[in-house]
């Protein structure tokens, strides 16, 4: 062990310790705040056993009886099952994550590290794209995907991703890259690498972390969201998981609100596995970059 090591783990060993009791009060406090953030959540999966007329006459999370009728009526209640707007919610989803990690990492990598005319200018315009509402370009891309023929179809929810349409990841994947030296571009190229093989063999695997945010962002920007479906797709059969949930609830007639609670919760299930699985990735990015570098 060296001395810089020693002297280390002496200085540490050396801070004063924080009293039981403030720990106590810390941790209680951490506590309280975690209930109150995850009550509503609670409150939906206990609002998804719950009877019908029970879910809004107490503010309890603990239902009198467990039913899990509404489970069954959720998922066969539609015209088509629950199963097919998850089917539809997953490939959207995964063919969004591919298209933007792919088309975003290849626009990262030209401004980050290509010369070209206009570059300057160019990152500045797609930067400015951050500050345009979706709703300013809803009509005209609308009307461009109309006259193609593709409304009521995904292709207008998943062409744009393959496009680097999503300019917060084109940001994020520059400012990484511009983090990674040179010096192994240079190598590369006195070895004979072209620009796509440099890409390919050392800017992706040097960037797991920053490819496993955007797969992260985008797989729960798209699995939640409900405007774009929305606007897109009128055909039940193709609906997403969100159109599915608005479905149950009627505003000209009774609502089965517990069978909306009972799908909420299903819904939540690949968000967090994917979640937990690209969690996975991206420590082991982190691990593997730090030791390439």
């Amino acid at each position: 062990m060296t001395d810089t090591t020693l002297a280390n783990s002496t200085a540490l060993d050396q801070q004063p310790r924080r009293p039981l009791w403030l720990s106590i009060i810390i941790h209680a406090g951490l506590i309280a705040a975690s209930l109150v953030m995850l009550y509503p959540l609670l409150w939906m999966l206990s609002g998804s056993v719950k009877d019908q007329n029970e879910i809004f006459g107490q503010a309890s999370i603990i239902p009198s009886a467990i039913d899990f009728g509404s489970y069954v009526r959720g998922w066969f209640g539609n015209q088509v099952t629950f199963g097919t707007f998850f089917w539809n919610s997953l490939v959207i989803a995964v063919l969004s994550v591919i298209g933007n990690v792919m088309s975003c990492s290849l626009a990262a990598y030209a401004f980050a590290r290509l010369r070209f005319w206009g570059r300057d200018f160019w990152f500045a315009l797609m930067l400015g794209t951050l500050m345009l509402p979706y709703h300013v370009t809803l009509i005209p891309q609308y009307v461009l995907f109309l006259k193609l023929g593709w409304v009521n179809t995904i292709l207008p929810l998943v062409v744009p991703k393959f496009l680097a349409v999503d300019a917060f990841f084109i940001f994020l994947m520059v400012q990484f890259f511009r983090g990674i030296p040179r010096e192994l571009d240079e190598a590369a190229e006195m070895d004979g690498c072209s620009p796509w093989r440099i890409y390919w063999k050392i800017m992706l695997p040097l960037s797991l972390p920053v490819l496993a945010t955007a797969a992260i962002f985008s797989f729960i920007w798209t699995w939640d969201d409900f405007f774009g479906p929305l606007i897109y797709l009128s055909d039940i059969r193709s609906y997403t998981v969100q159109l599915g949930l608005r479905s149950f609830v009627d505003s000209t007639g009774s609502s089965d609100w517990s069978s909306l609670f009972a799908m909420s919760s299903l819904s939540l299930i690949p968000v967090f596995l994917i979640f937990l699985f690209f969690q996975r990735l991206l420590i082991e990015g982190i691990a593997t970059a730090g030791l390439k570098r």
